[in-house]
C-alpha cells in the first residue's frame, strides 16, 4: 500500500502536527510506503514568509504541485483537516486533485472549531467533501458535530505512543508541579490556570505551574502572574520539544487542561498514559474519552474556584489520585497503535475498494 499522507509538521509542535509526524512514523514502521505532504513546509526563499498576503501564495503553489505529483502514485491518501482557511487553502484542493487524479482521499478532521465553522460555512464545505471516500474524526462528539449538518464521519481516534508516554514510581513532592501543556492563546484559557494557582497556594503554598506552549497571550499571561504576585511560583517553558514532553509529563503531579474549545486534546491523552492525574474543563469531545471521578475530573469552563478545588482534591487525597491514576492509565489503552491500528487499515481498504468501484463506474459511463 502506498498512501499519501497530508498534513502539517512541527514546528510548531501542535496536536495536529504531533499526530501527523506520529502516523508517518507508524506507517513505515507497519511496512507502508508513505509519501508527505507537508501543508506548512517552509518558505523558499524564507523572506517570503514575512510578507503578507504573498506568503500564502508562496507556500500553496508548490503545495499544488507536490499534492498533484503524490496523489498520481498513491492507492490512498490520508487528510489531515482543520477548519477555517486551512480548510480552503489545503483540505478543499486535496480533494479535487484526489477526485481528478482517481486517488480516493480520506478525510481525517480534527478541529475543535467545526461547529462553529460549519454553522458559517457548510455549504461551502459539502461540495468538496462529497469528494471524499470517507470522513474520519477523533472522537464521538465531532461525529455529532458532522451529523448536524447531514455529514456521516466514522470515529478513528487519536493514538498516544505508551512506549514514550509512561509512568513514573517517583514519590510525594514538597513542590507539587501542575502542568499546563496547551498553546498561550485565548481558547486555551491560561489566565484561569494561572488565578487556580493562587487558590491553591492558599492551601499548598509551595504548589508551582508549569506552562509548556508558545502564543500570542504570552505577555499579558507573564503580566497576570506578576499582577497575582506569581511570578516566581509559574513557569513559562515556552515550546517544548516533543522529545521533552515525557519527562515533563512526569515531573507533574496534577495535569490541568483549563480550554474552552476542544476535541480531542493530545494532552489530555498524554497525561493519561504518564499516570498523571488530570483536571480538565468538560468541552467538546472531553468527556468522549474521560469520566468524571473515575479516569479525570471534570470542571466547567472559565471557573478558576472549580480548577483549583479539583487541584487540591488531588493534592490532599492520594486514594483519589492513586484511583485516577490507574483507572487513567488502563482507559489510555484503546488509544493505542495497537488498538489503532486496525481500524485505519480497514479505512484504508474500504476507501481503496470505493475509489475502484467509482473509476469502473466513471470508464462505464465514458466520462
Amino acid at each position: 500500500m502506498r498512501i499519501a499522507l497530508i498534513g502539517p509538521l512541527p514546528p510548531p509542535s501542535g496536536g495536529m502536527a504531533n499526530q501527523t509526524l506520529q502516523l508517518q512514523r507508524l506507517l513505515r514502521e507497519a511496512g507502508v510506503d508513505v509519501d508527505l505532504v507537508q501543508v506548512n513546509a517552509p518558505y523558499r526563499p524564507a523572506w517570503l514568509g514575512a510578507i503578507r498576503g504573498l506568503r500564502a501564495v508562496a507556500r500553496l503553489i508548490p503545495y499544488l504541485a507536490a499534492l498533484w505529483r503524490a496523489l498520481g502514485r498513491a492507492d490512498v491518501a490520508h487528510l489531515m483537516a482543520n477548519s477555517g482557511w486551512s480548510w480552503h487553502l489545503f483540505s478543499a484542493p486535496a480533494l479535487w486533485i484526489g477526485r481528478m487524479r482517481g486517488t480516493p482521499v480520506v478525510v481525517n478532521y480534527r478541529g475543535g472549531h467545526a461547529d462553529e465553522f460549519l454553522a458559517r460555512q457548510a455549504c461551502l464545505v459539502r461540495p468538496s467533501m462529497r469528494r471524499a471516500a470517507c470522513l474520519v474524526v477523533p472522537s464521538g462528539f465531532l461525529r455529532a458535530v458532522f451529523g448536524k449538518y447531514g455529514m456521516a464521519a466514522d470515529v478513528v481516534p487519536n493514538i498516544v505512543d505508551t512506549q514514550r508516554f509512561r509512568p513514573t514510581e517517583a514519590g510525594p513532592q514538597d513542590a507539587p508541579v501542575i502542568l499546563v501543556a496547551r498553546n498561550l492563546e485565548p481558547i486555551y484559557d491560561n489566565a484561569s490556570a494561572i488565578r487556580a494557582l493562587a487558590l491553591v497556594r492558599a492551601r499548598f503554598p509551595a504548589a508551582r505551574l508549569v506552562i509548556a506552549g508558545s502564543g500570542p497571550e504570552a505577555a499579558s499571561l507573564r503580566q497576570l502572574a506578576t499582577t497575582l504576585g506569581l511570578e516566581a511560583s509559574v513557569t513559562f517553558s515556552g515550546r517544548v520539544d516533543a522529545a521533552d514532553m515525557p519527562d515533563l509529563y512526569r515531573s507533574a503531579c496534577v495535569a490541568l487542561n483549563p480550554s474552552r474549545v476542544d476535541n480531542m486534546p493530545n494532552s489530555v491523552l498524554e497525561a493519561l498514559a504518564s499516570g498523571v492525574p488530570v483536571v480538565s474543563t468538560r468541552v467538546g469531545g472531553v468527556p468522549y474519552i474521560v469520566e468524571h471521578e473515575k479516569t479525570a475530573l471534570l470542571v466547567e469552563p472559565g471557573a478558576p474556584g472549580q480548577m483549583a478545588d479539583a487541584i487540591m482534591r488531588i493534592l490532599a487525597e492520594p486514594e483519589l489520585a492513586q484511583r485516577l491514576r490507574r483507572h487513567g492509565l488502563a482507559a489510555v489503552q484503546d488509544y493505542t497503535w495497537q488498538k489503532i491500528k486496525p481500524k485505519l487499515f480497514k479505512v484504508y481498504e474500504n476507501a481503496i475498494g470505493t475509489g475502484r468501484r467509482f473509476a469502473m463506474i466513471k470508464r462505464g459511463s465514458g466520462t
